[in-house]
């Protein structure tokens, strides 16, 4: 196929395209940059396209590839985004304490979790100085899954705890 008519047949498919774009995406500017991507991706590898197949069945694939592979790139940002916004919000907690409120709030919740049976506090202790989860039950004779349920269990408990408790203003 010369240059010129694939141009032709890829301009000629470019409606239905977008529609296609459009049943994936579900947004109209989205469908308008996928069918862009997915455009530049045909006529980028215009040499893999093999005569005599279906050119139409080529470009929906590249498309359909193009938006799984964005779609699994986004979600890889978030999930680092998200690791981010967990890390920031770590580190103000730990920086939290250096205030009147700050210190008021981690006397609560140290008094909240002396207050915690033995059982459900050493686990919690433990995983929160960083032992992973098969350590504590190594260390306390018991199975993992007793140790996770223990540590679930603790957080309940103080986050009820800490919840009753009024805000300092």
């Amino acid at each position: 196929m010369s240059t010129l008519d694939f141009q032709q047949q890829l301009l000629g498919l470019r409606q239905q395209l977008y529609y296609f774009a459009l049943s994936l995406t579900k947004d109209r500017d989205d469908a308008s940059d996928l069918l862009q991507e997915s455009m530049v991706r045909a006529l980028t590898y215009r040499d893999k396209f093999r005569e005599n197949t279906n050119f139409k069945a080529w470009l929906y694939t590249i498309m359909k590839n193009t938006f799984i592979n964005d779609h699994r790139r986004s979600k890889r940002t978030k999930t680092v985004m998200d690791t981010v916004d967990r890390e920031r919000e770590q580190v103000r907690m730990v920086q939290m304490p250096h205030s009147p409120e700050g210190r008021i709030r981690m006397d609560e919740i140290q008094r909240s979790l002396k207050s915690l049976d033995p059982a459900f506090r050493i686990p919690f202790n433990m995983h929160h100085q960083g032992y992973k989860y098969n350590e504590i039950a190594e260390h306390l004779g018991i199975p993992v899954g007793t140790v996770k349920s223990r540590i679930f269990q603790a957080r309940q408990r103080l986050m009820g705890m800490l919840s009753d408790k009024p805000q300092a203003a």
